[in-house]
């Protein structure tokens, strides 16, 4: 019986020299891998713990991608050749046709991961920017001149792009290729009509790991993807399931998990509508604030909060609190003066609620994130609630 092989991926060009387990991956010659960063060893110790390397394995699975759930436990998701397979193609159809890719996303994620094996999928060899001392849109118009490709393509999450789009050079550069997809996180409405307005050819995504990455591309299922929604309400609003050919096995050690209790599907922890056939993710199940007995949803307060003039990146989260039980408190990022609570709250309250505005302000270097382009709110609430 093959057994589960740790594969160490740096998150630089010496990723390459994985090449021939990477395209195994997809055709399932070499058993099966498990990808851990080379630049965390700690972190690269538990996954192999958590997910079984070194013991016996699926015969028809090929990779185990971690996910970068808010648990804390690791998950792996146990994917074919066929389920990743399935996900390039479908990719490449909707895009206009195989190409080379840049790799801008640590490749132990199922993001950075499949950069790689759709470039490889297609037949030519990506290229890979060094992330050793972190996203540099500077290096961007060196890495894409690098594409030889007859279509260029890269994946980034919105933070990089709202970087790159600060860099003349880089935004000309990402100018120049046929489709950027962008995902990992919510893409703010202001931060992709700015995009748009460079002239950058973005596709928002909507996937994870379950699903071999991205498989709602603007909204749209992938050919072969299913969409459906369960226990919605009244407003339509329901928890996103998945389906079609590029969804897990299930999860490595985990048989008759839940959210793959239909085969052929996954039970998303995301709230979504279909408007018209459009998949809108409203935000995840499991991240709501209950504030004076009303939901209040993160992402849907962070997307009028990043219109606020001074905030390039904003996180919600709840604090708990006595009268309200929970307390929504907004951290932000500014590159120059913040604005005002009372400015922030203004906002809010008119394209919201006043329930949704939030009680508190405060500013962050930078906020924390897990996995590629996901804000950690469990790191937030741990900075600023009292012990």
């Amino acid at each position: 019986m093959p057994v589960l092989h740790p594969l160490v991926l740096p998150t630089g060009p010496a990723v390459l020299r994985a090449r021939s387990q990477l395209e195994s991956m997809l055709t399932g010659e070499d058993g099966a891998f498990l990808p851990v960063p080379a630049d965390d060893p700690a972190q690269a110790r538990l996954l192999a713990d958590a997910l079984g390397a070194g013991t016996p394995i699926d015969a028809h699975c090929s990779l185990v991608i971690s996910t970068s759930g808010t648990t804390g436990v690791p998950k792996g998701a146990m994917h074919t050749p066929q389920t990743l397979r399935a996900s390039a193609t479908a990719t490449a159809e909707v895009l206009g046709g195989p190409g080379g890719w840049l790799l801008t996303l640590p490749p132990h994620h199922i993001a950075g991961l499949q950069v790689l094996l759709r470039s490889l999928a297609a037949g030519h060899t990506p290229v890979v920017m060094d992330l050793a001392s972190g996203f540099d849109p500077a290096r961007l118009p060196a890495a894409i001149d690098a594409l030889e490709a007859p279509r260029r393509y890269t994946s980034l999450v919105p933070l990089q792009l709202r970087k790159a789009l600060d860099h003349p050079g880089a935004t000309s550069a990402l100018a120049t290729l046929d489709a950027i997809l962008v995902g990992g996180a919510a893409t703010g409405p202001e931060l992709a009509a700015r995009a748009r307005e460079a002239g950058l050819p973005i596709v928002t995504t909507y996937g994870m790991s379950e699903t071999a990455g991205g498989c709602v591309y603007d909204g749209r299922p992938l050919p072969g993807t299913r969409v459906r929604l369960a226990d919605a309400d009244a407003g339509g609003v329901g928890r996103i399931e998945l389906g079609g050919p590029t969804v897990a096995l299930g999860y490595r050690n985990r048989p008759g998990h839940r959210a793959f209790a239909d085969p052929g599907w996954f039970r998303t922890d995301d709230l979504g509508a279909l408007d018209d056939g459009v998949l809108r993710v409203v935000g995840r199940a499991d991240e709501a604030i209950s504030t004076g007995g009303l939901t209040v949803v993160p992402q849907v307060v962070e997307a009028v909060v990043e219109t606020v003039p001074g905030v390039s990146a904003c996180a919600v989260f709840g604090v708990p609190d006595e009268r309200l039980g929970e307390q929504i408190v907004a951290a932000l990022v500014c590159p120059g003066p913040p604005p005002s609570l009372e400015q922030v709250q203004a906002a809010v309250r008119l394209k919201l609620d006043r329930y949704a505005a939030p009680r508190r302000v405060v500013v962050v270097d930078e906020l924390p994130l897990r996995g590629p382009g996901k804000v950690d709110r469990a790191a937030l609430r741990r900075l600023f609630v009292p012990s």
